[in-house]
């Protein structure tokens, strides 16, 4: 690799990480190609290290975003992990259903969804089981921080290839109408998510506060201080008894104080403050 053509990943790394939090190793740079080979196409760039030159500088706001979000990392699948998906939509709902039986409210959100797939898998496992939540009002709120991929996840539209990960034959059948060769959600399901544009790096909006919060797989490709950092801010978004759910691989351990291991359900978190209210009620009343 030549000096010019190392500097040209490396500025294009930069671009990734200043506006979205994720790296890129050197051993990965094969992807930077792949991601951006369609996008010099349309815009007539010969190469990486010119398209480098014109991010490096800025030169055209629409290209810089429209770099930055061919080159994130959005793979995702329906009911990804499926066990511990399973465990979510299976005892972590029903807990939270117990807490929550006065206000017959829930809400989720989807952190870093990408073009939809988990934010549908809740809304179809909450469908499914409509006797449990008759009467409920529920609330599905996907963010990304790619405008192209909320795009496609609020249409609801997928490849064949896309559809089929993850998806049962007769859920898809079930929830989504084939248009040609994709296959869209149906209104019944489109309507109980909302998705709207968020970048998990600057301050949580007045989204309001959830009983659960799925942040899985983003945090592996960030930085150890900026994963504290999406931990931190996020916090204060969950509610009292609520859950938050990181990828297989991700933890909280070393990256922040603000949450603590479930006790009761491996692979999920509650923030510090609520193990620390338990704690005083359970003294309280054994005292």
């Amino acid at each position: 690799m030549s000096i010019a053509e190392a500097r040209a990943y490396n500025t294009l790394s930069e671009a990734l990480e200043k506006h979205t939090g994720q790296t890129v190793p050197a051993n990965r740079h094969w992807r930077i190609d792949m991601a951006l080979k369609p996008l010099m196409r349309r815009n007539s760039v010969p190469d990486l290290q010119t398209l480098a030159a014109l991010i490096e500088i800025d030169a055209d706001p629409k290209l810089t975003r429209a770099c930055v979000e061919a080159m994130v990392n959005n793979e995702t699948s329906f009911f990804r992990d499926q066990p511990n998906f399973a465990l979510l939509t299976g005892p972590v709902l029903d807990n939270i259903r117990d807490l929550r039986m006065d206000k017959k409210r829930l809400r989720i959100w989807s952190a870093a969804c990408s073009t939809g797939q988990e934010a549908y898998s809740l809304a179809i496992a909450i469908a499914e089981n409509a006797e449990k939540w008759r009467g409920w009002t529920v609330q599905i709120l996907g963010t990304d921080v790619s405008a192209s991929a909320l795009a496609q996840a609020r249409e609801g539209r997928y490849s064949q290839f896309e559809i089929q990960r993850g998806l049962p034959v007769m859920q898809m059948l079930r929830h989504f109408e084939q248009q040609g060769e994709e296959w869209v959600a149906k209104d019944s399901i489109r309507k109980m998510v909302t998705f709207t544009e968020h970048n998990m790096l600057t301050p949580v909006r007045h989204f309001g506060r959830f009983d659960v919060i799925l942040c899985r797989n983003m945090l592996m490709y960030l930085s150890d201080e900026k994963r504290t950092h999406v931990l931190e801010s996020i916090a204060p978004s969950l509610e009292d008894g609520g859950l938050l759910m990181l990828g297989a691989a991700e933890t909280v351990i070393g990256q922040t104080q603000k949450f603590r291991a479930s006790k009761e359900f491996r692979g999920f978190y509650e923030t510090s403050q609520q193990q620390e209210n338990a704690q005083v009620a359970k003294l309280s009343l054994t005292g």
